[in-house]
């Protein structure tokens, strides 16, 4: 199986054909992280990379098709979809007073994966979210155990923005199962995390 670079290295810029281009409202951009062998010392976010950045329906659907699915993946990877001047890290000032809603997929449900993964794509770039402008980006995570998508939103403290999100969310993935949602603040404290608000 290819790596994570040679499958994002291999993806040709995305030829689009001339004449009307559906423009987004907004770009994307798409990041991909290989911990898989992880340099001993290095920090994190030192594999993370930035892959490519879209403004039309076009790119997007190239890119998509060519490689930008999480089943293509190896253990211990991420693809990001964030938007354009967002970095997907705690320590971004987007991010900062953020957290994020959470969605699991058991390991050998990598189509399920996949699914949730380009409807919430989708979605994104649609601006089908009532509270958009909160919304940082994605995160489909790769594990040897438990595969995860999480969704990114920037002012954690706002209650009501994020329930609205996370209703939207489930609806949008079709996930019957409750979803929490949790601070980026708690995540960095170290031991188990306790959920602040659940759809």
């Amino acid at each position: 199986m290819a790596t994570d670079e040679e499958v994002v290295a291999a993806a040709p810029a995305p030829v689009v054909e001339a004449g009307l281009k559906h423009k987004l409202e907004r770009k994307w951009t798409f990041w991909c992280d290989n911990q898989s062998k992880p340099k001993q010392g290095a920090a994190w976010g030192t594999s993370l990379r930035k892959v490519y950045t879209f403004d039309t329906v076009e790119e997007f659907w190239c890119l998509y098709d060519q490689i930008f699915k999480p089943s293509k993946l190896q253990n211990n990877a991420d693809f990001h979809l964030f938007k354009t001047g967002v970095e997907p890290k705690w320590e971004d000032p987007e991010c900062a007073n953020g957290g994020k809603w959470t969605v699991t997929s058991n390991i050998g449900r990598k189509a399920n994966l996949d699914n949730m993964w380009l409807e919430t794509l989708m979605a994104l770039i649609g601006e089908q979210f009532e509270d958009a402008e909160d919304i940082c980006g994605v995160v489909a995570s790769v594990r040897q155990w438990q595969d995860k998508l999480s969704l990114w939103t920037k002012t954690a403290a706002n209650e009501a923005a994020q329930m609205s999100i996370g209703r939207k969310w489930k609806e949008i993935i079709d996930v019957n199962d409750k979803i929490t949602y949790n601070f980026h603040d708690d995540s960095r404290t170290k031991g188990a995390t306790k959920g602040r608000y659940t759809v």
